[in-house]
């Protein structure tokens, strides 16, 4: 239980630090609200493998506009002793950050990723910690419009997770989930916002089926631009659906 405190103490920190970070004079912090829908499908193939997909839309609440679309896959391999291995491609698609821009030119984005997650259980609590590690090729642009080549950067990530089993309904969970995560960016280009981001979630998620579970929460999602003195505070509602096929049991019966 002492090493939950520490990581509970540890994300309170981070989410002070930032928020301290943001209100120091001579920043300037735009307010956002969005909505965030995803859907995730994961194929189980053995105990060892799997495969997992996703799909996000990711839009601004006032006014109504798409902010960002992302499609991506990853396979995942346990390592054992809590210990999975992972690595995956994403497709992304950024509009314009001002919902109220005129030119509403969607800049795509490639971005293949590793990572490491490790999982601890303390009775009704289970803690995760991810590392990703990202390669981000965005397009180039040129007075307004698309343009040929990329240009690159890297993104390091943490990511602490802890879900809180509240109650049995139906036979089924009901988690309490928070997560905080904070990206750092590292390049050449990369001159004032080393710091790139970080993102708070608190929210409830419940198995309605034994392989398929929705979740509902907050997410703040505070981030550094480019010029290093302006910031986004984004306020955004996530809903999102996980479903796992499990293809073992369908080989299991294919065999017998």
């Amino acid at each position: 239980m002492n090493n939950i405190r520490l990581w509970v103490l540890l994300a309170m920190g981070v989410l002070h630090a930032t928020s301290g970070f943001a209100q120091s004079p001579g920043k300037e912090v735009t307010h956002q609200q969005l909505v965030w829908f995803s859907y995730a499908n994961t194929l189980k193939f053995n105990h060892k493998w799997s495969l997992t997909s996703e799909v996000q839309e990711r839009r601004f609440v006032n006014p109504d506009r798409q902010h960002q679309f992302l499609v991506r896959a990853q396979g995942r391999y346990v390592l054992g002793e809590n210990w999975k291995a992972e690595t995956g491609f994403m497709y992304f698609l950024q509009s314009p950050n001002d919902p109220k821009a005129t030119e509403r030119l969607v800049v795509p984005e490639l971005r293949p990723h590793i990572q490491l997650s490790y999982e601890q259980s303390f009775g009704r609590i289970n803690m995760t910690h991810r590392y990703r590690a990202e390669k981000r090729f965005f397009r180039n642009t040129s007075n307004g419009e698309l343009a040929p080549g990329y240009n690159t950067n890297y993104r390091f990530r943490y990511k602490l997770g802890i879900a809180y089993r509240l109650t049995e309904l139906h036979d089924r969970p009901l988690k309490l989930e928070v997560t905080d995560e904070i990206h750092v960016n590292a390049g050449k280009k990369i001159l004032y916002n080393r710091f790139d981001q970080n993102r708070v979630y608190a929210g409830l998620s419940y198995a309605i089926l034994d392989n398929l579970e929705i979740a509902a929460g907050y997410l703040n999602w505070f981030q550094q631009r480019a010029t290093g003195n302006q910031f986004y505070n984004r306020h955004i509602v996530q809903l999102a659906v996980s479903h796992t096929i499990d293809l073992s049991d369908k080989r299991k019966e294919v065999i017998e």
